[in-house]
């Protein structure tokens, strides 16, 4: 069934069994073709990166968690091309299918982890989060997804893309499991008390299409019924969406810096779009990657301060249900960056978010996400036991 889905890579069988006994005993799990498995090559989604690069002699600290806690590796999952997407299309391995959403696209990059999770092959698969790569697939597939505070969890042993905005961020299909992986991988975990206050992102809801709307408010209400407090926010004045360029200066001066000498040495063959998108981040100035990183430091001081109180922030996943496999990549582009205006917050301000799969539209998974302040993962893995256990 792997092999119909497309959510596993062809190229190599990865198979570790459990290296202990824990809570995760008996369950299976699969990681993105990011993270390291001593013995194996990390293909990152592309032939070039593969055909230039010797095994890992280590492997992801993460992974060796979770072998630790009890659970077994099947498989190395599809990741779009170097992780740079968040659609789940790859030109060279093809892109899963959504089970959740046929005919429309998985998301990505951890577009195979979330394709294997919605579709039963494993209990939980590992993905990555620069820009989206975990809530996005979460969002459309109908699975739970984290991405954690950054820099809480090493990232050592998990190939780069931007590592200023690099994270790690799991997948199931339920929220309780999703706790029970942040138990395991999240140091010094702490069990959260009950958040007091919803606050609903009035500016994040704005940017969503015209369908969402009457199926996500009823979705937020189901959310804010674990709540005492509800009240409505802006999250920027300008909008959030005026923040999206900043992260897009910054995430693209630190890919070059991680991949422009191998990009240049080597010449590899990107799919379309990718190409384009690497060729731009040739082009960031070193004035610009500074503006923008003082507009980070600004954006971070407002969500800290937003979120100070241990107060949780709604907003949509995406800005509205899975596109079609088949939508042109001009207008692919258009959803990436309108996306973007969603996901950057949390890329930015280092925040934890989670996407619950509440709602639908179209019969489709509509994602709402859950939001809070950097380190208070904890309070977001119990809220999404407690809503959708």
């Amino acid at each position: 069934m792997a092999e119909d889905i497309g959510a596993y890579i062809k190229h190599d069988a990865v198979d570790l069994a459990p290296t202990g006994e824990g809570a995760l005993s008996g369950l299976q799990f699969a990681a993105k073709d990011l993270y390291d498995i001593a013995g194996h090559v990390t293909g990152a989604g592309s032939p070039d990166w593969l055909a230039s690069h010797g095994p890992a002699t280590a492997t992801a600290s993460s992974v060796s968690k979770l072998l630790a806690a009890g659970a077994h590796l099947v498989a190395k999952a599809q990741t779009d091309e170097m992780a740079f997407s968040i659609t789940g299309q790859n030109a060279h391995y093809g892109t899963p299918v959504n089970v959740n959403a046929p005919g429309r696209i998985p998301g990505g990059s951890s577009s195979g982890s979330a394709a294997a999770v919605a579709a039963g092959l494993v209990d939980f698969a590992l993905g990555s989060d620069t820009g989206g790569s975990v809530r996005m697939p979460a969002g459309f597939c109908g699975i739970h997804g984290i991405r954690t505070t950054q820099d809480r969890i090493p990232v050592d042993g998990v190939h780069p893309l931007a590592p200023c905005f690099d994270t790690i961020g799991w997948f199931t299909r339920s929220g309780a499991m999703m706790q029970e992986i942040g138990r395991v991988l999240l140091p010094d975990f702490n069990e959260a008390a009950r958040p007091a206050g919803l606050l609903v992102a009035r500016d994040c809801f704005a940017l969503l299409e015209d369908g969402p709307t009457a199926a996500l408010a009823a979705a937020v209400n189901l959310v804010a019924a674990h709540f005492e407090t509800r009240r409505d926010v802006l999250v920027s004045e300008a909008g959030p969406d005026k923040w999206m360029p900043h992260f897009r200066t910054l995430q693209m001066a630190d890919i070059w810096r991680s991949h422009g000498a191998w990009i240049e040495q080597t010449k590899p063959s990107f799919g379309p779009g990718v190409a384009d998108r690497f060729a731009t981040c040739a082009t960031i100035t070193a004035e610009a990657e500074a503006a923008s990183d003082q507009m980070r430091d600004a954006v971070r001081q407002r969500m800290v301060a937003l979120l100070a109180g241990g107060d949780i922030l709604c907003l949509p996943t995406a800005p509205g249900i899975a596109p079609l496999r088949e939508t042109p990549e001009t207008a692919l582009d258009d959803f990436r960056w309108r996306s973007m205006g969603l996901t950057c917050i949390a890329g930015l301000s280092g925040c934890p978010q989670v996407n619950l799969p509440l709602t639908e539209l179209d019969n489709c998974p509509l994602g709402l996400s859950l939001m809070a302040a950097p380190g208070h993962d904890e309070a977001l893995l119990a809220l999404a036991a407690a809503i959708a256990p």
